[in-house]
This record gives C-alpha cells, structure tokens and sequence, in this order.
C-alpha cells in the first residue's frame, strides 16, 4: 500500500488521500481546481537516489494543499535515467489517482505534470522527448520556471 505524508492529514494511504482531495474540492466550489504532479530528485551520499513525488491540489488564486511520497533506491543513474524515471514516478501516480477519482464517478479534472527540467542547464536537451512522453499519456506538461510541483514541492522533501 503506498502512503503518502501531508502536513495537514498525517499519513494517508491513497485511498482516503482521494477523500481529502474529493473533501478540499466540494467546500469551495466556485473557484478552479488543478491537480499538480510533480517529482524531484536527488543523489545522496553513499549513491543513493531519493525520489519525492508530490499531489498538489491547487485552488487556482486561493493556495491549496499537497501530499508527497518518498522511494530511496540504490541504484546509480546519469542525469538523463533520473529525469525519465521522475517522470515515469509521476505518470504513474497521476494514472493511479486518475482511476481512485474513476471509482467514484469523478472526471473531468485538470491534471498537470510538471517537470523539472527547463530551457537553461543540462536538462535542457530531454525538453522535447520528457513532453512529448507525457502529452502522449495524455497530460499537459510544465517545465521551469513554471512547474513548481517538481522544483518547490518535491524539492522540499528531497
């Protein structure tokens, strides 16, 4: 069972991370909702990689709450490894939420990946294949310095 921590219900299996969500939605419904995934990570010492994958829900103009989940794995990646399997993290768990809101006859939300990958500094040539990656998933994409989700959210928790 994948747990996910959040500042404000503790940890939640993703089960009732979807009631919170469904929750935080319907008490304020006259304003724009985003779902946000995004995912960082980080090397660390010992050759370690720390992967943090964040759920943000985000009250367009009116802030909103996030839940995050870490995986630690051993392996050793290249730049270019760790940002297709960030990505992949947050593919996944987009679908994952996608079919828990399906069982409850929810859809039609404004999913959004975001990336952290921009124009400026190594990453900036994987720009083409990582969107291109997700939009064929179905998801619309952001990329520094507008995907926060990835580069903020995560980013704290890495």
């Amino acid at each position: 069972m994948t747990i996910y921590h959040s500042i404000t219900y503790g940890d939640v299996p993703l089960t009732l991370l979807r009631n919170h969500i469904i929750a935080f939605m319907r008490s304020y419904q006259e304003v724009r909702y985003q779902v946000i995934i995004g995912t960082d990570s980080q090397v660390k010492n010992g050759g370690t990689t720390d992967f943090v994958t964040a759920i943000i829900v985000h009250r367009v103009g009116r802030g909103g709450i996030y839940f995050w989940r870490r995986i630690i794995d051993r392996k050793k990646r290249v730049l270019k490894q760790r940002i297709f399997e960030e990505t992949t993290y947050s593919l996944t768990t987009a679908q994952e939420l996608l079919e828990e809101f399906k069982k409850n006859g929810i859809s039609g939300l404004d999913f959004v990946i975001h990336v952290d990958i921009g124009k400026n500094g190594p990453t900036r040539v994987l720009i083409s294949e990582v969107v291109s990656m997700i939009r064929s998933s179905g998801f619309a994409v952001k990329t520094k310095p507008e995907s926060f989700g990835a580069s903020k959210v995560a980013d704290r928790h890495t």
